[in-house]
This record gives structure tokens, C-alpha cells and sequence, in this order.
């Protein structure tokens, strides 16, 4: 079932100060190659397509500063393609700080509609959100090497999801930052735009990462994002090894990276799911304590040390209640 804008508001008040703004992105309307606001430049020589996305939740701002910063300065590729794409933009043009969390989307999550099943699904109805999915996919088909910017509910330390493969911890290991990389499988709901297609296949080279840059409109997002994708797009050979150096030369170097696997993504399977305590991210709980009921079953700690990964404040059945991980050496 969809969810409409108001919904995605329902019993979430706003504990946290709006401390962003959201750009005005309107001058990146038109596009380059027929579809709005992606931007692909081609540096005519060979070399991957490389690509950053931004507001697949239009209550995430902090990615559509760093690709309005990265399009005012011209960000242009030494090899291969670069692409920057704002997606949910109707979510994002929504957004109001009164209520911010209100425009997360306009019907449903863009980032649960990946699989190829649910995007070619015919009798699915036809939302905002799987329109301009849809609309994207054949631009994404041409991706090899993604950052897709995300930030979460809570005010935590951020972290790059980086999928269940070998290559997604490659990657973030590459890029160097953030310094704590989530192994996942995704969510029940459906499939995440960093999962699709060659992202998560074994035999493919295409390589994705997702990352979770902060509170959605703490002031610290912002820096983290531009961070990530200055990194990202060295990494990947996109730009030369020192671009943005002068943005760069104030940050700290970044912490050794820590690996975490999850082993279970709670889906909530009833109306009465209840935390036992206020978990807010990244707690290292002792196997068997309490997290949380599902009705009458009882969440516990599954591992010595279990980790809890992004717990929601959205507690509706079929959504994520938070993933459960362990440290891991990697």
C-alpha cells in the first residue's frame, strides 16, 4: 500500500533543529540528455560512468547542497562520464521546516523500488515515485560506480552501507570514508536503488555505495556529504587526485575504518512493535538484552556484541525497525 505525503509525517515530531537549507535546484531542470535534473558530462576519453544521486528522500538536503556545490563549480571528468542526479525532486520542492519530516516522498519510498519485478509490475499503480523511477532507469543502466547520499533520523556517527559483496567493501574501503561500513541484504519492503541491477551481482564490475551522512538537517550533514563525494570521485579516477584540495585542507583525516555485518533486518510484522528502550544508533549491546516486541515476540541481542544499526522512529508494519550487526574483520 502507498503511503501518502502526510502519512510519511505521522507520529514523527521533530526533535532536531533545522539546521539546512534546501538549494534551489531549479535552474538543473532540464537535463542533458532528455531527462530532468541528471547531468551527464563526458570527458571523451575512456574510463567509467561514474555518478552521485541525491534526495531520493526529499527530507535529505544535505546531498542536493553537495551536487548544487559540484555543478556551481563545474565538477567535469579527466576520464570516462560523470553524472549528478537529483531524484525525488517533487519530494524535495515539498520540503517545509515546519514539518520536515513531511516530505520524505510524495506517495511511497524511492528507495524500495528497485527490483526489476516491481518496476516492470504493470498493474502497479502508477506513483510519483515509480514514475520518475522508471523514468531514471535507463540513465542508471549506464552507471558503473555509484555514491547514492542519504542521512538519517537520529543524530549518530555517519556510515556507508555497503552491501552483502566482496566489492562493496572494496569500494568503501577505496573511498576511506566514513570510517564505520555497514554489510547488509536491504529490506523486506523492497529493493534499494544501491542494490539494483550489476550493484549486487558478483559478476558484475558495477560497484555502488550508499551513504548515511548524519542527522537529516544537523548542519555537520552537509560537510560529511561533500566529504564523501570529493573522496568518492577520487577514488574512482573521475577527477584528479588532489581536486577540491583547498575544500579538503581543513578536514581531519579520517578514523581506520570499521566493518560491521548485519545479520538480521527487523521487519515489523504487527501494529503494536514497541522499542524496550530509546535506542538512537550504534548502541553494542550484550547478547540476550531486550531491544524491543513485535506483539508478544520479544527482539533480543542475537550476537556477544550486537550493534544496533539505524533504528526507526517509523514504526509501521512492513517497514524496517533496525538492523542488528556485529563487528567483523574484513
Amino acid at each position: 500500500m502507498t503511503q501518502s505525503r502526510k502519512g510519511s509525517a505521522t507520529g514523527l515530531p521533530n526533535p532536531f533543529p533545522v539546521e539546512l537549507t534546501p538549494p534551489d535546484i531549479s535552474a538543473y531542470a532540464k537535463g542533458t540528455d532528455g531527462i530532468p535534473y541528471i547531468w551527464t558530462f563526458d570527458s571523451g576519453l575512456p574510463g567509467p560512468h561514474v555518478a552521485i544521486t541525491a534526495i531520493v528522500h526529499g527530507n535529505e538536503p544535505c546531498g542536493a547542497l553537495t551536487l548544487d556545490w559540484l555543478m556551481r563549480h563545474e565538477a567535469r571528468p579527466v576520464q570516462g562520464k560523470l553524472s549528478l542526479a537529483f531524484m525525488n525532486v517533487a519530494a524535495h520542492e515539498a520540503f517545509d521546516p515546519a514539518v520536515p519530516d513531511a516530505s520524505r516522498w510524495i506517495d511511497e519510498d524511492l528507495n524500495r523500488l528497485w527490483s526489476p519485478a516491481m518496476l516492470d509490475d504493470a498493474d502497479k499503480p502508477l506513483t510519483e515515485e515509480l514514475r520518475r523511477a522508471r523514468e531514471v532507469r535507463p540513465w542508471l543502466d549506464t552507471v558503473d560506480m555509484l555514491l547514492d547520499i542519504h542521512s538519517m533520523q537520529n543524530r549518530n556517527a555517519p556510515l556507508t552501507i555497503a552491501g552483502l559483496l566482496p566489492k562493496g567493501r572494496d569500494l568503501a574501503r577505496g573511498v576511506g570514508y566514513p570510517d564505520l561500513v555497514i554489510n547488509d541484504h536491504g529490506h523486506a519492503e523492497g529493493m534499494r536503488m544501491r542494490d539494483y541491477g550489476g550493484f549486487s551481482d558478483p559478476a558484475s564490475s558495477r560497484n555502488a555505495m550508499l551513504v548515511e551522512c548524519g542527522q537529516h538537517w544537523e548542519a555537520a550533514a552537509e560537510a560529511v556529504a561533500m566529504e564523501t563525494a570529493i573522496r568518492f570521485l577520487r577514488s574512482t579516477g573521475a577527477v584528479a587526485p588532489d581536486y577540491a584540495a583547498d575544500w579538503m585542507a581543513d578536514r581531519p583525516a579520517p578514523d581506520p575504518i570499521q566493518f560491521f555485518q548485519v545479520s538480521r533486518a527487523v521487519t515489523i510484522e504487527t501494529d503494536e512493535f514497541r522499542f524496550a528502550e530509546n535506542w538512537t544508533g550504534l548502541e553494542r549491546l550484550p547478547e540476550g538484552t531486550l531491544i524491543g516486541h513485535d506483539g508478544a515476540t520479544e527482539i533480543r541481542a542475537p550476537h556477544p556484541v550486537t550493534v544496533l544499526i539505524m533504528p526507526s522512529r517509523r514504526l509501521w508494519r512492513g517497514k524496517t525497525a533496525v538492523r542488528l550487526a556485529e563487528p567483523v574483520t574484513a
